[in-house]
């Protein structure tokens, strides 16, 4: 019997594994990261998906409320605890209604006890293991890496956070982002807490450095989000070639105090460009070095941190062909190697490993660097 387009199609599509987890990341409440995902799915919905909300906080937030009034909502879950009744979202509900896409607020919620799992991102990693989509909301000072420094910057202690390998499984994740000074606007208008608030806010967590500190941070993490998927996309369609969208600069060194030269013109040169990221690499070929000369080396790699550098370490035979196994790793897309002023043999040793680095190297841009030696 001939097959019907229905079972073409269906052999043709490859059949889904896990929901799409979709991340709205802020920097602070009221940046519009809740309003961002109600409107992409009832963009959804209209186009015909199946989607529900898990829960939702409106913070009293007219808007919101709107919004949420445009899609079927799962009842909540009662749970008693400590004499008090809780409502937390009900994830067998959820599954067994089976929805195309649920919409599932604040990621760092710890649950009450009694509840199914104990954190919301739980909840999320089970739906989207059955297949379900999850849009879901989180503000930076909640990504358990980013605690501490949020805790320096702002003085408040952030008491519910998400690993770090959380933010990893999430397929993509879209900053919400607005100016400290519209935040701050927002803030006046009583659009985020209500007016008897503001005062107290805009004088502490609110405070624009603060701000500017948040935000920061949370472009950092989409950065690194955005880096990531670049290059799980690269190995996926085996392209072999550093597509230089972000500047990464690399310095060789030795233990000769003449290394401090190449290291001081990498730092310029990565201060010069924005957000590029800086390599100083020592390659340890299994040479016994002196007392001198590890001194050196140690004041060498302590000078490359000062100005802001990742020290890497590599143990190899082959200089040249390590750099270039690194630099291709790394995607490094400028590197800079040193020269002092030698003859003969020495010269031709030096010429022929720079010739083999090129050879084994991808495309890099190479900068050599005349060194005056102490």
């Amino acid at each position: 019997m001939p097959k019907t387009p229905e079972q073409w199609l269906e052999q043709a599509a490859p059949e889904k594994k896990t929901g799409i987890f979709k991340l709205f990341l802020g920097y602070a409440p009221g940046v519009g990261k809740t309003y961002n995902m109600l409107s992409e799915a009832i963009r959804r919905q209209r186009r015909g998906e199946d989607v529900v909300i898990g829960v939702v906080e409106t913070h009293g937030r007219k808007g919101i409320a709107e919004l949420m009034g445009q899609l079927e909502q799962i009842p909540r879950r009662k749970l008693e605890y400590k004499g008090t009744v809780f409502e937390e979202m009900d994830i067998d509900a959820i599954l067994a209604r089976k929805p195309q896409v649920i919409i599932i607020d604040e990621l760092a919620h710890t649950n009450v006890e009694g509840s199914k799992h104990r954190k919301r991102y739980e909840d999320v990693l089970e739906a989207q293991d059955t297949k379900i989509d999850v849009l879901s909301t989180m503000n930076i000072q909640h990504v358990e890496s980013a605690t501490p420094t949020v805790q320096s910057i702002t003085g408040i202690q952030v008491r519910e956070t998400v690993p770090d390998w959380v933010l990893d499984r999430a397929d993509e994740i879209v900053m919400a982002d607005l100016t400290p000074e519209a935040l701050q606007t927002r803030m006046k208008r009583g659009d985020i807490y209500p007016l008897e608030r503001t005062e107290k806010a805009l004088s502490n967590f609110f405070r624009r450095g603060n701000l500017l500190a948040l935000r920061e941070l949370a472009l950092k993490q989409v950065t690194h989000s955005v880096d990531r998927g670049l290059e799980t996309y690269l190995k996926k369609k085996n392209i072999d070639q550093n597509w230089g969208v972000c500047e990464r600069i690399a310095v060789c060194i030795s233990s000769n105090t003449a290394s401090q030269q190449l290291i001081a013109r990498g730092a310029r040169m990565a201060q010069g460009i924005d957000a590029a990221e800086f390599f100083v690499i020592h390659v340890n070929v299994g040479d016994e070095l002196d007392e001198q000369e590890r001194r050196s080396l140690t004041a060498n790699i302590r000078f490359a941190e000062n100005l802001g550098a990742k020290p890497v370490q590599l143990e190899a035979k082959d200089v040249a062909k390590a750099v270039a196994a690194f630099a291709r790793e790394k995607k490094v897309t400028q590197i800079i190697f040193g020269r002092s002023a030698v003859r003969g043999w020495r010269q031709y040793l030096y010429l022929n490993a720079i010739q083999r680095f090129l050879r084994d190297a991808p495309a890099v841009d190479v900068h050599i660097v005349n060194q005056e030696t102490r």
